[in-house]
């Protein structure tokens, strides 16, 4: 009996220390324990892997990630305060001290510059020491027979342990609670953003179709898609950030948050899409943007003859590389501080992000942006481009069906089928949609909002008892046909035509 209450001790230590870690964290800014691991999962999983959690488990791959690395502490923690019930207290607490060794070495090696040095490990730091000794108050409590102890052959004294056992959960209890209080929700750093007028707004909203079930012409904050390397979304206070610009230019420029507020400001309706989309895939959305024109912060600290790329980093330290021309070349691209009428929510990229129509977003759409040096492509090498993605990744022709769902029942006569199609710095002039394998049959389209934004369409039909078959593709405003040649989204996007099977009864 006294080795399962020894397994129970070992994880109530374990939580213990992760939970003082957690409120350290929360209060430095540096990574906890947990996420510093996860992170390093991440990084170093194979490219098919990366592939598969992002089309099966979409966001929820990162809660999931946390929950399998603390399941995995349970089980060892378990095992460590199992064998110290068994006298071998040593053991356990250097079971205890590899763990919070593997956290601290992951911590010292984190991309991440969100914090200072000493921030960053003091998570890890303080995580590894109460994992020691609160292992090694646990396996003492008893006190547990030594080996070959033949005075005490129980020797284990279960109010003691029960006592410190539930001692170290109210600390860690404690602990977590007070680690909701001082990270907070962040929310008062919103709060303190008032992002002025923009110099160049855009028009009223008149690109819409009214269709039950359509993805609306603007994507709301909250059912924007996110794709990210982050366990925990960084809480930048605007009062903190800066962003440098530097490399192959003629001056270097830093600039605060409220500098950055004081520039011209446009606003655009743009859709961003993510290169992991799969066809008819969800990780695609349209929003309103006010920002500053990256264009514009380029003359100011001129480009310098060679240069043909610029590599963004993020707070957390991801790197992306983006070709000078498209930045350069007239289309909006802008530094992005708010988003539908709102400031950035974290999770994209609050203060500020990067918002570059026309490109995938791991080339274009840096998030919590901290740096931006002028470079050349030959110079450095990006994340994403590190782990098999192309260099310049163009956005393709794609077109989605949002209803009828795939295998949704219809009733025989007539039925409406409608989604959204997309060809940014193009825009979509035709969308065709074909049933079972008859003539592809013109679909009628919401108006034109712009070459970077996705556009509404809906098809009447006359549907038929039975099972039918969907089909949908887009022409872009030059002439270019949505090929139906499957590729998957690896290196630089995926392709084919979607469709759904729907019955008619």
């Amino acid at each position: 009996m006294h080795r399962a209450l020894g397994a129970l001790g070992g994880v109530v230590a374990a939580g213990t220390a992760l939970a003082a870690g957690y409120l350290v964290a929360g209060l430095t800014g540096g990574p906890w324990p947990v996420d510093a691991v996860g992170v390093q999962v991440i990084d170093r999983s194979p490219g098919p892997v990366k592939d598969w959690a992002v089309r099966s488990l979409g966001t929820a791959d990162r809660p999931l990630l946390r929950v399998g690395i603390c399941v995995t502490l349970v089980i060892v923690a378990a095992v460590a305060g199992w064998i110290g019930a068994r006298g071998h207290r040593r053991t356990a607490a250097a079971i205890a001290g590899g763990l919070g060794l593997v956290g601290l070495v992951f911590a010292i090696v984190s991309r991440s510059s969100a914090a200072s040095t000493v921030d960053r490990l003091l998570p890890a730091t303080v995580t590894l020491v109460l994992a020691v000794l609160a292992m090694a108050l646990v396996t003492h409590a008893g006190p547990a027979r030594e080996p070959g102890d033949a005075e005490q052959p129980d020797g284990f004294d279960r109010r003691r342990f029960l006592l410190t056992v539930s001692a170290l959960a109210v600390v860690g209890a404690g602990a977590a609670g007070a680690a909701r209080f001082a990270g907070g929700s962040g929310q008062e750093l919103r709060a303190r953003v008032r992002v002025p007028r923009p110099t160049d707004a855009a028009g009223p909203l008149q690109a819409s179709l009214d269709v039950p079930g359509i993805s609306p012409f603007t994507t709301p904050n909250a059912k924007f898609y996110r794709v990210d390397t982050l366990l925990q979304v960084p809480r930048i206070d605007p009062r903190d950030w800066e962003l440098r610009i530097h490399g192959l230019v003629d001056k270097e420029l830093r600039l605060s948050f409220d500098q950055l507020l004081e520039r011209r400001l446009i606003e655009r309706d743009i859709t961003l899409t993510c290169v992991s989309n799969e066809v008819g895939g969800p990780y695609t959305g349209n929003a309103r943007w006010i920002g500053v024109p990256v264009a514009d912060l380029l003359r100011e600290v001129g480009v310098r003859q060679g240069a043909d790329a610029v590599k963004s980093t993020s707070v957390d330290g991801l790197t992306i590389g983006t070709p000078l021309a498209a930045l350069t070349d007239g289309r909006d691209a802008i530094l992005a501080l708010a988003m539908n009428g709102e400031p950035l929510p974290f999770e994209h990229g609050f203060p500020v992000r990067m918002v570059l129509p026309g490109l995938y977003g791991y080339v274009s759409a840096t998030k919590w942006i901290v740096d931006f040096e002028v470079t050349r492509f030959r110079d450095f090498s990006a994340y994403w481009t590190d782990r098999g993605w192309s260099v310049e990744a163009p956005i393709k022709t794609s077109s989605r069906i949002d209803v009828p769902k795939g295998f949704a029942t219809v009733k025989a006569g007539p039925a409406v089928a409608a989604g959204v199609a997309w060809a940014q710095r193009r825009g979509i002039s035709k969308v065709e949609v074909q049933v079972d394998d008859g003539p592809w049959q013109p679909a009628r389209l919401a108006p034109v909002d712009g070459p970077d934004t996705w556009r509404q369409w809906t098809f009447r039909w006359n549907a038929t008892p039975g099972t039918h078959k969907l089909t949908v593709r887009a022409t872009d405003a030059t002439g270019g046909l949505q090929t139906d040649r499957q590729a998957s989204p690896r290196p630089n996007g995926s392709s084919g035509l979607h469709n759904t099977v729907v019955m008619v009864e």
